[in-house]
């Protein structure tokens, strides 16, 4: 695979903290606050379009915007051998394709809160997986600082108006299958991040996962692609912030950032989205803030900062 290996070990190699690491967590949490809206604009979405019409189409445009990015950062994929290849969709299978489905099979047959807080699972289930595949150890200070953010993501999504925590069910075993090959996929970025750039990453991880979901929205009968051409002039601006913005600029920078910090210290970057999500909630659409909601950030910081901790 030539002219990509620098680019990733190295990144790997130069950051041991100081001013370029609090640039990669400022960065992780910028693209945090972006999905934390774009929980709101998703639901809206949701509201005028069936599901897999919404991931087809988010992952369409951000196929487009990480085109451009390409394009203008002037980069060419190396030759790619069978084994990258093969490395490459199967992380676009777990990490776009499987995940994208199975959530939203999942959230369709569970309540939100339910799957808000099966979310929250996401950073130990990383760490789980990085102790398993690259041997990091999973120390009393890490495995703390996920337990206390988990506890205040709990704080936070269970009591905003309306949360009902349903009982289990299928739909919730979905949601945890959807967890599990996001944090999968996070585990092939950080391998391939020794070989590829992150935007080479992203970009052939949602080539082809973009393409799955559209053959599978066109070859499925619950998906309604025509209706995306009498979709209003609100719609087409939330797909345009979900795909660019969310979809496509936030999932580079998390790539990124799995290159840099590893995906056990990413993955706690999870429990900022409902944080950011309630914040937004707040701001512009009258949500009440209450102590609980202070408890729960305050876990979260601190949870964060024992999670973030280059030594467990």
């Amino acid at each position: 695979m030539a002219g990509g290996a620098a680019p990733g070990a190295n990144a790997n190699a130069r950051l041991n903290g100081g001013g370029e690491g609090r640039r990669a967590y400022a960065l992780l949490l910028g693209a945090m606050a972006i999905w934390g809206v774009n929980l709101s604009a998703v639901k809206a979405l949701t509201g005028s379009l069936d599901v897999l019409t919404v991931a087809a189409v988010r992952m369409v445009v951000a196929t487009l915007a990480l085109t451009a990015l390409l394009f203008l950062r002037r980069e060419r994929l190396p030759a790619l051998n069978v084994r990258a290849v093969l490395a490459l969709t199967g992380c676009a299978l777990v990490m776009v394709y499987g995940n994208q489905i199975l959530f939203s099979a999942g959230l369709a047959r569970s309540t939100a809160t339910n799957g808000a807080l099966i979310m929250s699972l996401g950073p130990l289930v990383s760490a789980l997986l990085a102790a398993l595949v690259f041997r990091e150890a999973l120390g009393a200070r890490r495995l703390a600082g996920v337990l206390i953010g988990f506890a205040g993501v709990a704080l936070v999504v269970l009591n905003r108006p309306g949360a009902q925590l349903g009982s289990g069910s299928w739909g919730d075993a979905l949601i945890i299958a959807s967890v599990v090959c996001f944090a999968s996929g996070g585990i092939a970025v950080q391998r391939l991040s020794r070989a590829f750039t992150a935007l080479q990453i992203s970009w052939v991880v949602h080539v082809i996962g973009s393409t799955l979901l559209v053959l599978h929205a066109a070859l499925s009968p619950d998906a309604r692609l025509s209706d995306l051409a009498e979709a209003s002039a609100t719609t087409w601006s939330l797909i345009l912030y979900s795909g660019v913005l969310a979809t496509g600029v936030a999932a580079l920078v998390w790539n990124l950032s799995i290159a840099r910090l590893g995906i056990a210290r990413t993955a706690m970057g999870f429990y900022w989205v409902p944080i950011f999500g309630v914040a937004f909630a707040v701001l512009f659409m009258g949500e009440a803030l209450t102590a609980w909601h202070a408890l729960g950030l305050g876990s979260v910081i601190l949870g964060s900062r024992l999670g973030f901790a280059r030594r467990g």
